[in-house]
């Protein structure tokens, strides 16, 4: 296997549907295959088709072009060894070929919803599809033979072969396909084609290997059903386009025709330009962006391009950027995938990462429905950290979700002035103050003696480290965290600043408001002045967690660069100064930062192994590139005038050319050479980039 390319390709549609694979087009885990379709959106992502296995038929002989490995650990076919090159942008492509024969496939899903405004959309557009293009080129007549390999299982476990049988009802160019198990029906859908001629031929492949699930301590094999294959004469120059889609055939949809493939190409990009006011001319080969990294300077550090290959990457920001962005059908209303290929929409994610994927591309109307969206979700002064599937209630484990909530609002309001939205918003606001100062679930409550938020509940972990290994958490953070009081202390600033500019508004309530704003002020400098029981004089750092019985944990970890970062800080220049000096050397790593201090006695320095080994690496030494933002930001308000002590380098090169092509993994390995790991594409880690990459 040492020679397959294990680096991954994703693409998505609006709706939590996606495909995803491997360079060297192999399946190494669950998550790959061709049509992942999110049926209640964005959940519900069930995979229906895996793939087509290709072989292509020349006077030499048939070759095969697909590659599989096996449960015996057999690699077959080898087509990768005839693969010649492979391309991201504008869609995956792949070229196989010899001396006189090249057979190029390209992937397209296309965007699966359209509504006038980002934050309201039309039900009856939705459409989970995905578009296949073979071209072949050579000096004969070629015969291309492609057999459908197909599922009907959740994304995330595998299809096993007992108990499933297939139905196939055969068109005009098209096959419709569904499941049938215990006499239940799955979900319809169907494969239609340009040209061709189909033949059932209906068998299971058994025991395909998936080595990212062996790595991962996961189930780690699946089967495959072929209800058939199709087989197309192609003379030189030819092509033929197919289409897979959830549902139905529709008989007043229009035929698919050769054409349709670079129309959809085109239409994407239409579609991405005109939310983003970016040219065409940026959807280039991206060898040219990394052909000119010979000619790159630095200068204090940090990362300086040409002109040219600044906006080629910003361009290609924008895009991973808008992967995350989706269609939620219960709200009918949009919201935001934490990562791929296995998180759903998560309150504390989309909410950190809301200020770089809709603020600094100043999507003003996504960021508001966003906020909207979980602003509409807020009970017992708690936002929801997670989204089930339709028809289930959300997770309400989190004591900062509405804290994030409250310092994004005000991020959005600075951005936009839309005092008008803070008017609608501002009831929510006061539920989550009242809700923290009375109590509410978890025993979360603001301790009257200073002011400072605590909780404690047991076998549940409400911070962002949240891990939790046999019921108990890893990092369980009771009693007063550091940066959830940072949070605190930022949202009572924004409410005093709210309540008085609310309060000069031809409102009702006018006297109320004031009062409230002077309240809001007083509760805020008792807060300021009791987060210094969180500084640890003897270390020049912050206390993590006051614990319930007043004991310190005196850890090293990242919070207190949460605590430094956001928009209004309650810390000293003095303090600031060394917390990040001690940061930067025990923290800091090229792609974000550890979790935990790298000569702390839990210190774990990779993420490897099974799950329960993998949790409890999670916040424990882990690297989070998300948390470069949160250290970009602390730093140029505490060395305004030095350079940034990390370049942007490695980060760029990973999201370019590493892992997932075109976006940037969840975590990293805390050891060199830090090691890619995680989801492989996370919005916050994306977005807390784009935050500041433009500074540079």
């Amino acid at each position: 296997m040492a020679n397959l390319d294990p680096r991954e390709w994703l693409l998505t549609n609006g709706l939590g549907s996606f495909a995803s694979g491997t360079v060297s087009d192999v399946r190494t885990r669950t998550y790959h295959g061709w049509l992942f379709a999110a049926t209640s959106p964005p959940s519900g992502r069930t995979l229906l088709l895996s793939h087509l296995e290709a072989s292509l038929e020349v006077s030499k002989g048939v070759v095969a072009l697909g590659t599989n490995i096996w449960g015996s650990g057999e690699i077959k076919p080898t087509g990768y060894e005839l693969l010649r090159s492979f391309d991201i942008n504008p869609v995956p492509k792949w070229i196989w070929g010899e001396d006189n024969w090249q057979l190029s496939r390209q992937l397209l899903m296309p965007y699966g919803w359209e509504g006038s405004k980002e934050n309201r959309v039309t039900p009856l557009h939705l459409s989970h599809r995905i578009l296949i293009h073979y071209r072949y080129d050579g000096v004969e007549t070629a015969i291309l033979k492609l057999r459908l390999l197909i599922c009907d299982r959740d994304f995330h476990h595998q299809q096993k072969a007992a108990g499933l049988q297939f139905s196939q009802l055969l068109g005009q160019q098209q096959v419709c396909l569904q499941a049938i198990a215990s006499g239940n029906f799955g979900k319809p859908w169907y494969l239609r084609w340009t040209q061709g001629k189909y033949q059932a031929d209906a068998f299971w492949y058994w025991n395909y290997i998936l080595p990212e699930e062996t790595r991962r301590g996961l189930s780690d094999y699946e089967d495959l059903y072929s209800p058939g294959y199709l087989t197309v004469t192609l003379q030189p120059g030819d092509a033929v386009t197919l289409e897979a889609r959830l549902g139905f055939p529709d008989p007043q949809q229009s035929l698919l025709v050769p054409e349709s493939f670079t129309e959809a190409v085109e239409a994407e990009q239409e579609r991405l330009c005109q939310i983003f006011g970016c040219s065409k001319t940026a959807n280039r080969d991206w060898r040219l962006l990394r052909s000119k990294k010979a000619g790159e300077q630095k200068e204090k550090e940090n990362l300086i391009l040409p002109v040219s290959s600044q906006s080629l990457i910003w361009q290609h920001l924008l895009k991973a950027s808008d992967q995350f962005i989706v269609y939620r059908a219960d709200i009918a209303g949009p919201t935001l995938i934490a990562g791929y290929h296995w998180f759903n929409d998560r309150g504390r994610d989309a909410l950190i990462a809301l200020p770089g994927l809709a603020l600094v591309t100043q999507r003003y109307e996504l960021a508001k429905g966003l906020l909207q969206t979980f602003g509409r979700y807020c009970r017992h002064g708690l936002i929801p950290n997670n989204f089930p599937d339709v028809d289930s209630e959300p997770y309400y484990n989190s004591i900062d979700a509405a804290l994030w909530w409250i310092e994004t609002l005000g991020l959005y309001l600075e951005a936009t002035q839309d005092w008008e939205f803070l008017t609608e918003q501002f009831p929510v606001v006061q539920q989550i103050h009242k809700a923290f100062v009375g109590g509410t679930r978890y025993n979360i409550q603001v301790d009257a003696t200073d002011g400072l938020v605590g909780w404690y509940a047991r076998g549940v972990a409400l911070t962002w480290m949240d891990a939790v290994v046999n019921g108990q958490p890893v990092t369980p953070r009771h009693g007063k965290p550091v940066e959830i009081n940072a949070l605190w202390y930022s949202a009572l600033c924004w409410m005093s600043q709210w309540a008085k500019r609310l309060s000069q508004m031809p409102v009702d309530d006018a006297a109320r408001l004031a009062k409230q704003a002077q309240r809001y002020e007083q509760q805020a400098q008792q807060v300021k002045v009791s987060l210094q029981k969180f500084w640890n004089p003897m270390l020049g750092y912050l206390y993590d967690t006051i614990e319930p019985d007043d004991r310190r944990n005196s850890q090293i970890r990242p919070n207190a660069i949460l605590a430094l970062s956001l928009y209004h800080c309650g810390f000293s220049q003095q303090q600031g100064h060394q917390v990040l000096d001690l940061a930067t050397y025990r923290l800091l790593t090229p792609y974000g930062l550890r979790s935990l201090d790298l000569i702390d006695p839990e210190y774990v320095g990779k993420y490897i192994g099974m799950p329960h080994d993998r949790d409890r690496a999670y916040h424990q030494g882990t690297v989070w590139s998300w948390l470069i933002g949160p250290f970009t930001r602390a730093w140029q308000r505490f060395y305004p005038k030095e350079p940034l002590p990390f370049s942007w380098q490695p980060l760029l090169d990973h999201f370019l050319a590493n892992a997932c092509l075109g976006s940037i993994s969840e975590i990293f390995d805390g050891d060199p050479p830090h090691t890619p790991r995680g989801a492989i594409a996370q919005a916050w880690s994306v977005a807390e980039v784009m935050r500041h990459i433009h500074e540079f």
